[in-house]
């Protein structure tokens, strides 16, 4: 199973107390839970030495005091003794019980920092069903049911949410938090797919990237973090963690905004000083031959005409031209398209931080992605940054043409090996791309949004026939685009 998709991702992959059993299921799924009965005969063992033993000795008591009336003194003091030492014993047993739930109570409401208690146990349940049938990599197995997703996310409840979260949401009360989680997760959401992935794979603790609708319906960021249970009894109680960093992802696009500014205006200075020196380079070549151009007329036209000067000019003009010549060919192969840095390239993760590159956009456009890939899908050989892309494009292009399409928005990212090629699917659930412009959207300048420039698809022709691969369009079964494109297989 590949590294579960996150801004920040866990360092804790599968750990020894959760290495697979040999059936390849993760040690929670065949985890007993803790045997209760022990501990249930040693309370009431316990007890019954409490309760009867003043019994017993009270009775004794009763049974000496005509015979032998010190006995039954002694014993009747020990029988209080005993029913006295039992009930300071049930009273600090009861102070011990109240003052851990209380320290518990104390931790969870008075932490600085927002906690949530969640119910996992149908979701655990499914996944244990899906690894019990065979299913092994849960990811692509729901990128192709995204119902079957949403059905499970509306079935994780939402026990309990501590005071700080109720203090730094504004909410007025905790049944605002409290039932099902989809109630909070917008359509948006990619991480509830990552918690399955985690569960499967027997992680220690998810670590993540989520984005929240809080009670006035605004959407913020929070970095959130979980131990997992080491059984499924333990899905019933996870705590989850969560930090809103909303004002620091602020701050950090101002800083990538500015920075871009400043890169802009940077290039803007160099473009002005490289046209500066375009210009000279190739001034001087034109004023020379103007001038020389200028000479084999007068030359030709005077009487007589001075044919052996007019040549010389003219050679000049040659020579000049061909320097013009040579100057623009040199500029043109600075801006030329190069081959590219080929290597062999993890298709998937590259289709990932497409996903995060663009994340802010498809939330604009109220899209999601779901990724499907096998886990034996070999290498590409590709150069990363252009394949990246052409996701990118693609990924836009498709939340763009569902901005205003009524139903779901699912973009669907499927990755497969076809005929000796790696194919990407990109397919949408929009209003496709009728069959008399599927031609016709790969040419430069061709767009039909308001403002398009008509490149982007062009760019990814170019990209991928530097590669050597192929890129089409044509429509998804009931309806939506599919965009299709190959790349080579890295061998060796």
């Amino acid at each position: 199973m590949r590294q579960v998709f996150s801004r920040w991702p866990s360092l804790a992959e599968t750990s020894a107390g959760a290495l697979p059993d040999p059936d390849g299921l993760p040690a929670w799924m065949t985890a007993t839970a803790p045997r209760r009965w022990p501990i249930t005969v040693r309370d009431l063992a316990v007890s019954a030495l409490l309760v009867f033993a003043p019994t017993i000795l009270a009775a004794i008591s009763a049974s000496q005091f005509s015979e032998r009336r010190d006995v039954a003194l002694a014993t009747g003091a020990a029988a209080l003794l005993t029913a006295v030492l039992a009930i300071l014993s049930m009273m600090r047993l009861k102070r011990e019980t109240l003052h851990c739930r209380r320290q518990y109570g104390e931790i969870f409401e008075r932490a600085g920092i927002s906690m949530w208690r969640e119910d996992w146990t149908a979701v655990a349940e499914a996944v244990m069903a899906l690894r019990q049938a065979g299913v092994r990599d849960l990811e692509s197995h729901f990128a192709n049911r995204p119902d079957e997703l949403r059905a499970l996310k509306a079935r994780v409840m939402i026990r309990d949410v501590n005071a700080f979260t109720l203090e730094e949401t504004g909410a007025p009360g905790k049944d605002v938090y409290i039932g099902p989680l989809d109630r909070l997760l917008p359509e948006t959401d990619q991480t509830f797919v990552q918690w399955l992935v985690a569960f499967s794979r027997g992680d220690r603790f998810f670590r993540s990237e989520a984005h929240l609708t809080t009670t006035e319906g605004v959407e913020i960021d929070t970095l959130f973090t979980a131990m997992l249970p080491r059984d499924l009894a333990g899905f019933s109680n996870i705590v989850v963690t969560s930090v809103d960093i909303t004002a620091y992802k602020k701050a950090q696009a101002r800083l990538v905004a500015a920075q871009a500014d400043a890169a802009k205006t940077s290039r803007i200075s160099t473009a002005n000083a490289f046209s500066a020196s375009v210009a000279h380079e190739v001034n001087s070549p034109l004023a020379a031959i103007l001038a020389n151009a200028q000479a084999a007329q007068r030359l030709l036209r005077a009487t007589p005409m001075d044919i052996t000067e007019a040549a010389a000019a003219l050679q000049d003009v040659v020579t000049q031209a061909a320097r013009a010549r040579d100057v623009v060919a040199r500029i043109t192969s600075h801006f030329s398209k190069s081959p590219g840095s080929f290597a062999p390239v993890d298709i998937v993760q590259v289709a990932r931080n497409a996903n995060l590159l663009v994340e802010t956009d498809l939330r604009s456009h109220g899209a999601v992605v779901h990724l499907a890939a096998p886990d034996d899908l070999p290498l590409a050989l590709a150069d990363p940054v252009q394949i990246q892309q052409v996701f990118v494009n693609l990924m836009l292009n498709a939340a763009q043409a569902m901005g205003d399409w009524p139903g779901r928005r699912d973009i669907t990212v499927t990755l497969r090996v076809a005929q000796s090629s790696l194919t990407v699917d990109v397919t949408d659930t929009g209003p496709g791309v009728a069959p008399d412009r599927r031609a016709q959207i790969f040419e430069p300048f061709h767009s039909t949004k308001p403002g398009g420039m008509g490149m982007g698809l062009a760019i990814c022709r170019n990209c991928l026939d530097a590669h050597g691969g192929d890129i089409w369009v044509d429509q998804v079964p009931g309806g939506g685009a599919a965009f299709h494109f190959t790349l080579p297989i890295a061998h060796g």
